[in-house]
């Protein structure tokens, strides 16, 4: 039986003179593709007994609103993926393909995008996709009439779109955006539809079929689907926030896939069920509110960052799964992902203990970090770093809350100290990552307010070319990494358990879960 988090914990102190004798990380675990969890398949069971259906086990309930234009928490749009697509689509590769839109045509000044809709594409409500209903999706998250709707900032470089005909689409920008196209995997929605939030329609492989609060989510295959169809005929995704539950519904069979566990939570899986490996595709830190103090002294957000060590967090809460990461941007992002910045702070008690001093806080202070209790990786990430604080006196107390209470009162009202949780891209962007620490941004949670970020921000936005944009974008990171603004930890590994005949799932390089391509194997 592996050791449980809290009893290493308590050794900590003893531990850390070993550990940081290991800081190449030669102890961590990297296990390869497709390692299973056993070596004997059970045989499958006929396709009559089990119904060509499966369940996915997911920690949070989805958003009150199910409209994929206000959808706010990651965990609603990694299972909406199934349901909307955009003009464009994104790929596991990381590249991006025509979807709602049959193929597209750019002016050679890259000012006029021309857009072909799919013939014969429909959505889930039987309804034609037409040249209007593009117009409307994407004029709509523009400047939107609705409240609700959030405003994608990076199309404000569009000057208009007009539907040329049924199945034409023509968007003018004011200048060129080398990432345009990126922004066109919005959903594109019917626009004489008023149902979105509570019965949501796109035109995805799978339709909504219903949802019961806090307890499921049920799709099933659209059968008109334009492009290649989904193999499985329905999904259930049931809500299961305890983590002991998700074990016991994994075990008892109830749950056919259970993404983002931990390797303890693996370790305690029997032989029915594989381990598909992947990241997670989020910048999970401790994120300090900025505008509160001690956290608006940049010395004691630097003094956190030297404080924490971060390999330790790897080996002892995951085993040595995942990726250290020293800014706002993953790994999977390519050429954006500068990894230099990964080891600007290194573990240094007493370089942090000058830093507090300096700041006025010889004694250390006392904090709360907030976490969502939902998510157990961001829980033992937290445990993990309240025992790093101690060593350079601060007091740090863990306050676990309900997404809801996270999503409403951190995220939203900013009410908070520090918080442990996970930041996605909504798209394949560096701006979807770098935009929301932008001082006027509405969704800068952390209330970063440095002007040279902005200026530089608006450098990479306003770029006219890919090089200087990259540059751009990298400066940024180095300026959220030099002052601190948050204390950077790792992109997670992605643990997925999969029942033994099942296959299919696919990992992308934003946070989705794919269900598509899952099939049965016999």
């Amino acid at each position: 039986m592996k050791r449980k988090l809290l009893e290493v914990l308590l050794l900590l102190g003893l531990l850390c003179a070993v550990l940081c004798g290991c800081k190449d990380g030669s102890a961590a675990k990297t296990p390869e593709d497709g390692q299973t969890s056993g070596s004997n398949e059970p045989a499958a069971q006929p396709a009559e007994t089990r119904g060509n259906e499966i369940t996915v086990g997911i920690a949070q309930d989805l958003d009150e609103s199910l409209d994929p234009h206000k959808v706010v928490a990651a965990g609603t749009k990694e299972v909406m993926f199934n349901v909307f697509e955009g003009l464009m689509k994104p790929t596991p590769e990381g590249d991006l393909i025509p979807a709602v839109a049959e193929s597209y045509e750019v002016s050679d000044d890259q000012l006029v995008y021309t857009f072909t809709i799919r013939e014969g594409i429909t959505f889930h409500n039987g309804a034609p996709v037409t040249a209007g209903d593009v117009v409307y999706s994407i004029t709509r998250c523009i400047d939107p009439a609705d409240p609700g709707v959030f405003r994608i900032d990076a199309l404000e470089t569009v000057v208009h779109v007009t539907n040329v005909d049924e199945r034409t689409v023509q968007v003018r920008l004011k200048e060129p955006n080398t990432e345009f196209l990126s922004y066109l995997t919005l959903a594109i929605l019917p626009a004489q539809y008023d149902q979105q939030d509570t019965a949501p329609v796109g035109t995805g492989p799978f339709k909504y079929v219903s949802r019961a609060a806090q307890d499921n989510i049920v799709l099933e295959r659209y059968e008109d689907y334009w492009g290649e169809p989904a193999y499985l005929d329905k999904v259930t995704f049931k809500i299961i926030e305890n983590a002991d539950s998700i074990l016991m519904s994994l075990q008892s069979g109830a749950v056919d896939i259970f993404a983002h566990l931990t390797s303890t939570q693996v370790a305690q899986l029997g032989e029915e069920f594989h381990i598909e490996e992947g990241t997670m595709n989020l910048v999970q830190a401790m994120y300090l509110n900025n505008a509160e103090a001690p956290f608006d002294d940049v010395r004691v957000r630097q003094a956190l960052c030297y404080a924490i060590d971060r390999q330790q967090i790897l080996d002892l809460a995951f085993d040595g799964y995942g990726s250290l990461i020293g800014s706002s941007m993953y790994p999977a992002f390519g050429k954006y992902f500068d990894d230099s910045l990964t080891n600007y702070y290194t573990h240094d008690v007493e370089r942090a203990k000058a830093l507090l001093a300096d700041a006025g806080y010889p004694d250390g202070f006392a904090m709360t970090i907030t976490v969502p209790s939902n998510y157990q990786p961001h829980i033992d990430t937290a445990q993990v770093i309240v025992e790093q604080l101690k060593q350079v006196g601060i007091r740090a107390e863990i306050l676990p809350v309900t997404w809801e209470s996270w999503l409403n009162d951190t995220y939203v009202g900013r009410q908070f100290q520090a918080t442990v949780v996970g930041v996605d891209a909504s798209t394949m962007t560096a701006r979807a990552l770098l935009e929301r620490f932008v001082s006027t941004t509405g969704n800068n949670f952390i209330n970063y307010n440095n002007a040279e970020y902005d200026a530089l921000f608006q450098q990479a936005i306003t770029a006219k070319d890919d090089a200087a944009q990259t540059a751009a974008y990298k400066q940024a990171e180095a300026n959220l990494t030099e002052n601190a603004a948050n204390v950077y930890i790792q992109d997670l590994a992605d643990l997925v358990a999969v029942r033994k005949g099942l296959e299919g799932l696919r990992f992308y390089p934003i946070y989705v879960l794919d269900l598509s391509g899952v099939r049965y194997t016999a």
